[in-house]
């Protein structure tokens, strides 16, 4: 018996250690091909702006380079402006995206548990979905008071749809066998919800929040450009109209690294989150 034990245990031990250096070398693996890809990138960049730099006729966009854009970044920070940019941009960002989460994770749940609903509103839904956001702007500038409001509208109208259907698509696949077992064992509407439905569908509100995200972020810099003065789509049209052409590729390259790093942080909330276990 104490041979056997031991012998299980060793067994389990070997398992850990052999999930540890799996984890582990991907996480290597991760890591050489990020840096890669970022070192190709930069060096593509540094390519490009060199040739442009010694190009007569296209030096004066030199600023656009490498160099001169990471050169940028001290200043604007010693100025504040990447700050303050960031920060108003996260604001409405926030705002519009908790709206849609706010309005979209009920009316997917309603949409994937009522075929009643689901048959009546999929017309209407697929008709506004293919609008485009920026189309409704002249319409949320007329109704909203601010500028903010009317952004915070676009990116709301905008990120809401792959919550609403990442939600429905997620709901349809659960086995209804869960809800037959949770009624017979006497489950109110709210322990439904809140015992058989987000779990079993949290996989899917993560992975529609994180699409919503990625066209929350898309639409938020042109929504920016017109009336505000902040935010970091107001910075690159400032830098823009004053040529600051390396402030303004900076401003450009910082909107990529922050739309990536709100990416990964989603699809770490997935892995970390969810009962699957697949790849985000």
């Amino acid at each position: 018996m104490s041979n056997g034990a031991s012998g299980g245990t060793a067994v389990a031990a070997g398992a850990g250690q052999s999930r540890t250096s799996r984890a582990a070398e991907q996480t290597a693996r991760g890591a050489l091909n990020f840096s890669l890809g970022i070192v190709i990138l930069f060096a593509l960049w540094w390519l490009g702006g060199n040739f442009i730099a010694s190009n007569p006729q296209t030096a004066s966009f030199a600023g656009f380079g490498l160099i001169p854009t990471l050169q940028a970044f001290p200043e604007l920070w010693h100025l504040g402006k990447l700050q303050h940019a960031a920060a108003a941009s996260g604001l409405r960002l926030g705002a519009g995206l908790s709206i849609a989460i706010a309005v979209g994770v009920p009316l997917g749940i309603l949409v994937g548990r009522s075929k009643r609903f689901r048959d009546l509103s999929n017309s209407p839904f697929q008709l506004v979905r293919m609008i485009s956001p920026l189309s409704w702007m002249p319409l949320a500038v007329l109704v909203f008071a601010t500028w903010d409001g009317s952004i915070v509208f676009l990116i709301a109208i905008a990120s809401v749809w792959p919550v609403i259907f990442s939600t429905a698509a997620g709901l349809a696949k659960v086995d209804p066998a869960w809800f037959k077992v949770a009624r017979n064992l006497g489950a109110n509407p709210v322990q439904m919800l809140t015992q058989i439905i987000m779990p079993a569908i949290s996989f899917d509100i993560f992975t529609g929040i994180r699409l919503a995200l990625g066209v929350a972020w898309v639409v938020l810099v042109p929504a920016e450009l017109l009336g505000v003065t902040s935010g970091l789509g107001y910075a690159i049209k400032d830098a823009r109209e004053t040529l600051a052409y390396d402030q303004l590729t900076a401003m450009v390259l910082t909107i990529g690294v922050i739309g990536y790093a709100l990416d990964t942080i989603c699809a770490l909330l997935i892995k970390r989150f969810s009962w699957h276990r697949g790849d985000a």
